[in-house]
């Protein structure tokens, strides 16, 4: 359920009707070109950046809103909102809110920085990610739990494409090391499944739970199957 705003009535029809509470998410569904909104939808901002909730429609609604009063428009709202959209990858939220953003603003420096990530994390190169993200704490650290979001983004690439990952590769990944990667794997074998594995030479594997993609079996189906009667006689067309 979203932020309840208080909408007080008109003097003359107090007597008439009382005040009426709408959600952030009803505002939206109901006035979404109306800008005056558009204070209720930034403070929607701040309240999902503290509460860790997230609405991606309420969000776009908003830079909608600033397209059509580019003067009322916060930078700082702004990046607060790519930098959820980032955290909620592997959607592709930052590309739908990217688009409704000025190129004129997009080329300010946080807003580069924020695009550069964005790009290391849709070609999963997290070494560099994290690299840039280092040099960029002042912008990311404005929203609490961007780094535990990004950590288990790398986590779902590698479950997509690895069943057996050395804890090198993990590490580097997620960006932890040592003592907390030691308890970071404990918590994912009780509550994910996951096995470690020590192997002679190559240091610690981890196995991953295997699913549809990083352990695929090939499945003969029948229907499509071609009889071998059937290609005999295609032989002499080729011919």
């Amino acid at each position: 359920m979203g932020k309840e705003i208080q909408k007080q009535p008109q003097p003359q029809q107090q007597q008439q009707q009382p005040a009426t509470s709408y959600t952030v998410e009803q505002l939206v569904a109901l006035n979404p070109y109306n800008p005056d909104i558009l204070p209720d939808l930034e403070n929607y901002v701040n309240e999902q950046v503290m509460t860790g909730s997230y609405s991606l429609d309420a969000n776009l609604c908003l830079l909608r809103l600033y397209q059509f009063e580019p003067e009322r428009m916060s930078i700082q709202i702004i990046a607060r909102i790519l930098i959820k959209a980032l955290m909620a990858m592997p959607a592709s939220d930052f590309s739908l809110c990217l688009f409704l953003i000025p190129e004129r603003v997009q080329m300010e420096e946080q807003f580069k920085t924020l695009i550069v990530l964005s790009h290391y994390l849709e070609t999963a190169r997290f070494r560099q990610f994290w690299e840039e993200a280092s040099k960029s704490r002042h912008i990311l650290e404005a929203v609490p739990g961007f780094e535990e979001a990004v950590q288990s983004y790398a986590v779902h690439i590698l479950s997509l494409t690895c069943q057996r990952v050395p804890r090198t590769v993990l590490a580097e990944a997620i960006n932890i090391e040592g003592l907390a990667l030691d308890k970071f794997l404990e918590q994912q074998v009780t509550e994910c499944g996951w096995l470690l594995e020590k192997s002679s030479g190559k240091g610690q594997i981890i196995i991953l739970p295997g699913n549809e993609f990083n352990h695929p079996e090939l499945k003969k189906n029948t229907a499509d199957s071609i009889q071998l009667e059937h290609i005999t006689r295609i032989f002499p067309i080729l011919g």
